[in-house]
């Protein structure tokens, strides 16, 4: 293993702030680093059955190898788990584990196990504390850090939750090389979204190291840590998302739709949806002619040279039309006073949230994007 000094990102929230943890061999020193945290020598973890067959059982050696007893339940993997019946699950199984208000749940991982990992803690006993080990990319640089908990609705993505922070986050750059090249790049396309809402420097770094991040431990650690680092001061300064924090939505509202129309299926993952909306809300911005024209073929461009989706064209099969689509849209969190809010851009890095946008300048990109 190739030395390199672990990243260390403090999110600042009074007393419920944590640290985030961003380095190699961090599930082989598990135990060491969450052995503070707890008041008596034993955990309960929340995985998934992809995971648990890959790293499941070096974290437990590593708890007990410092002494701490585990147990473990395993729920199916994919977005279908973040659902009633999945949480009612885990809520009752730790319940049967006798877990208590001042023990620790461990969330092992993507961002499915973590939201819902991290909302059973949050309505367990009225709240227990959780630690996150994000196991993909998405969930290191995106949905294991800000405290967003929670699960989907038949009305859409994400409308059931609970604002709790974690109180460790350890995103060990390493299980990333078990990640199928296609949910490497899901994640990145939460990676790109920083650079394009607010660091137009990140965005040139990428463009120039985003197609080497993935066999090079240096440059991928930098990428996850300026990340997490972007949003831990997004989230210090705006913990609920009464104003900045929504900038973090870039691409998400066109995201969720399509993740909406799609079933919250394997035909499109969210990362990659995401991307779509990301290269959506420029294609829009340069419409309304909020950012110069050349943006949105930039961002398209390095969407296509890291070989990610960039277009509706690109997802598979059959999608509703465009009308459905903006009524998709209507579900959305940000919507406010029945106003679709919209994260545009007036250029790279610098994003706003804004909801004067027309349905006929809406519909125009949608169309142009299939």
């Amino acid at each position: 293993m190739t030395p390199l000094a672990e990243t260390r990102v403090h999110v600042a929230l009074g007393d419920r702030a944590y640290d985030v943890l961003i380095g190699r061999g961090l599930i082989g020193r598990a135990g060491d680093l969450i052995a503070p945290l707890l008041r008596r020598p034993r955990v309960a973890i929340l995985t998934d059955e992809t995971v648990a067959g890959l790293h499941l059982a070096p974290l437990q050696a590593a708890l007990s190898a410092a002494g701490i007893t585990s147990s473990a339940l395993t729920l199916p993997a994919g977005e279908a788990t973040k659902s009633w019946d999945h949480l009612g699950r885990a809520v009752n199984w730790l319940l049967a584990e006798k877990i208590e208000r001042r023990d620790v749940v461990i969330a092992l991982g993507g961002g499915v196990i973590g939201d819902l990992a991290g909302f059973a803690a949050a309505i367990l006993r009225r709240g227990v504390r959780f630690v996150q080990l994000p196991t993909s990319l998405l969930a290191q640089v995106d949905s294991s850090v800000g405290g967003k908990t929670g699960i989907n609705s038949p009305h859409g993505k994400n409308l059931i939750g609970a604002f709790h922070q974690p109180s460790l986050v350890l995103a060990d750059i390493d299980v990333l090389a078990s990640l199928p090249p296609r949910d490497f790049l899901a994640g990145y396309g939460e990676v790109v979204k920083y650079g394009l809402l607010g660091d137009a420097a990140f965005f040139e770094w990428l463009e120039a190291n985003g197609p080497a991040l993935r066999d090079d431990p240096a440059l991928l650690q930098h990428a996850v840590a300026h990340s997490v680092a972007m949003k831990a001061g997004i989230v210090e300064r705006d913990e609920t998302e009464q104003g900045e924090r929504a900038l973090l939505n870039l691409g998400h509202t066109f995201c969720h739709a399509l993740e909406s129309a799609t079933g919250y299926s394997a035909r499109l993952l969210h990362g990659e949806g995401v991307a779509i909306g990301c290269a959506l809300a420029f294609d829009l911005s340069a419409r309304m002619g909020l950012c110069p024209q050349e943006d949105p073929s930039r961002v398209a461009a390095h969407l296509s040279a890291m070989g990610m989706k960039a277009r509706i064209a690109d997802i598979a099969g059959d999608l509703p039309d465009d009308a459905a689509l903006i009524a998709l849209m209507g579900q959305d969190k940000k919507v406010v006073d029945g106003r679709l809010r919209f994260v545009l851009a007036r250029g790279i890095g610098q994003a706003f949230v804004s909801d004067d946008v027309q349905r006929t300048d809406l519909a125009a990109v949608l169309a142009a994007s299939r």
